[in-house]
């Protein structure tokens, strides 16, 4: 088999559309642990709030994989992979040789060890097949508690609020989304779910799970001392790399697989992309695991191109979040929270608690790269413009920006020239 993908999900779609682009002919080869075709993860969480049904978690149309000359293998899981004689083995007992193979594996959910997570009632959110549990449960749920208060934390607590659930969610750090945001943005999204009826609790997880003498949950105690009645336990602290095959295989890991900037691993022939892979961030260069979903897309489609001979770079992944908290919209792009006493940036801020609006802009060297909003986002997108394209801000520039009236005319025009009109020649 000339292509072989491990994993079916957005890096996976990305990858099949990257190699068609170049080779139209050889057969692709999927395999997939879950039995579905390609979903939308993100929209797990508005299936289990019942705002949508099944059939709009499709990524492509049905006829998609057939259209671009797919086979897929679902329900397979595979377990080992052989760099050597360019070999992988299923746990249905086949052998599967590649040419070049794309391992799109995503993450896994992180399990803390809390006492009492063994047993009923206790959930993770961050599939399918835990999605369809929580809605098949969800009638019989009065009282749940979600351990994190990230983005998979939640939503998967707007979740069930929005089926009837009373929720708490639990989140040790001092605010909910403490990565994507700051203190302001937090104060105004928590002060938000306070209003519609959802419970955050920041500072405080859970010490163990309390069971009765059946093993039926009875609640959670806190690391503060604190109990809470319960009927469900939904753990979503995240997810970590799924990078185990490649690590088996002697393939390069640190905090994910690591890849070049043609997106290949240490192994011949080998590429990673989307959550498992470890690739060059956009902004400084670094090599991180940033499990965004248009970061997975863009690698798998990079990945294909190269799988199949036309060698791409991959220009990098940037940080991105974008959720709405009842009717409160935000957003934050880039770096956000910079090391405390680095004086090489220039943060500024604007706060209307009344309003809930906030604007938190982050430069450095006469460049934005970072910045949140809360509130009004009109403008996000020509922030994540210069933030993406890194480009120079001057000081008049940096005053309109600062006045929240940043502007196309404020681009140089050698990007419209790079961007849009690529091997184009100045007659001049």
């Amino acid at each position: 088999m000339k292509y072989v993908i491990i994993g079916n999900g957005i890096a996976s779609i990305g990858a099949i559309e990257g190699i068609r682009k170049v080779d139209t002919t050889n057969e692709i080869l999927v395999i997939g642990a879950e039995d579905s075709h390609a979903y939308g993860r993100p929209l797990i969480s508005y299936l289990l709030a019942g705002k949508i049904g099944p059939e709009r978690l499709a990524l492509r149309p049905q006829d998609f994989y057939q259209k671009s000359n797919v086979s897929l293998m679902l329900g397979t899981r595979v377990t080992g992979i052989d760099t050597t004689t360019k070999t992988i083995t299923t746990d249905q007992g086949d052998t599967v040789e590649f040419q070049h193979l794309l391992i799109a594996t995503g993450g896994i959910p992180f399990s803390p060890s809390i006492p009492g997570t063994d047993g009923a009632d206790v959930y993770n959110f961050t599939n399918l097949t835990h999605t369809q549990l929580l809605i098949s449960k969800a009638k019989e749920i009065k009282r749940a508690v979600v351990i994190g208060g990230g983005l998979i934390g939640l939503k998967a607590g707007e979740s069930l609020f929005d089926r009837g659930v009373e929720v708490t969610i639990l989140e040790l750090s001092p605010r909910i989304l403490s990565l994507a945001f700051d203190e302001n943005a937090a104060a105004l999204a928590g002060k938000r779910l306070e209003e519609v009826g959802l419970h955050v609790r920041c500072g405080v997880t859970a010490k163990d799970i309390q069971r009765d003498t059946d093993g039926r949950l009875k609640g959670i105690h806190l690391t503060d001392g604190d109990f809470l009645q319960c009927d469900a336990v939904v753990i979503a602290i995240g997810v970590v790399p799924n990078y185990d095959l490649a690590k088996n295989a002697a393939i390069e890991v640190d905090q994910g697989i690591r890849v070049d900037e043609h997106m290949h691993t240490s192994a011949e022939g080998v590429y990673a992309a989307g959550d498992v892979a470890q690739a060059k961030d956009l902004l400084f260069g670094e090599k991180r695991v940033i499990p965004i979903w248009t970061n997975a897309y863009n690698q798998g489609f990079c990945a294909g191109k190269n799988m199949a001979g036309c060698a791409t770079e991959f220009t990098g992944s940037l940080s991105m979040n974008s959720i709405s908290f009842y009717g409160l919209p935000t957003i934050s792009v880039g770096r956000v929270n910079p090391p405390e006493g680095d004086d090489s940036y220039e943060i500024a801020l604007s706060l209307d608690e009344k309003k809930k609006s906030y604007r938190k802009l982050v430069f450095q060297n006469d460049r934005l790269v970072g910045y949140v909003l809360v509130g009004d986002i009109d403008m996000a997108g020509m922030y994540t413009a210069f933030v993406k394209f890194k480009m120079a801000v001057p000081e008049g520039a940096k005053k309109q920006i600062l006045a929240g009236e940043p502007d196309v005319l404020m681009w140089p025009d050698d990007f419209f020239q790079e961007t849009w009109n690529p091997g184009v020649v100045d007659p001049d």
